[in-house]
């Protein structure tokens, strides 16, 4: 894990699942995944959409690089796992289900967090990817 997001985790976990910095402002998730290969947790924070008390959705943009996100791969794999999410004071660790959208689910969703957060777009518009990945997680 490299230290920006050793730093991040630190910041959710300091500050009840609100960090700072980069992520002022931002819903972000620690999402537990089981590595595909290892079988160990991977920890990684993430930014995600969910209105309501609906499914998270989370973004394997890795910033628009060319290729998909490790924890993506590990998702796939292996989709029951736990996110920690927090509202400032508390930080709840949920058990989820992942399923990658596709077609015109994926593609609703995707335009409405690059609505709300315009890096987003950015990041389609700058990866070599046909598309960047976007996977509903749902409370077990």
């Amino acid at each position: 894990m490299n230290d920006f997001n050793q730093q991040v985790i630190a910041d959710f976990n300091q500050h009840g699942g609100q960090p700072g910095g980069y992520f002022k402002d931002a819903p972000v998730l620690l999402l537990h995944a089981i590595g595909a290969k290892s079988g160990l947790e991977r920890t990684q924070p993430l930014m995600f959409l969910r209105d309501g008390k609906g499914p998270w959705y989370v973004f394997a943009s890795y910033g628009g690089a060319p290729k998909d996100p490790a924890w993506f791969h590990n998702v796939v794999a292996h989709p029951d796992f736990e996110i920690s999410v927090g509202d400032g004071k508390v930080i709840e660790r949920v058990p989820v289900h992942a399923r990658a959208l596709e077609g015109a689910e994926r593609d609703t969703i995707y335009a409405e967090q690059a609505k709300r957060f315009p890096q987003f777009a950015k990041y389609a518009e700058e990866t070599t990817r046909d598309i960047i990945p976007v996977v509903e997680l749902n409370r077990r």
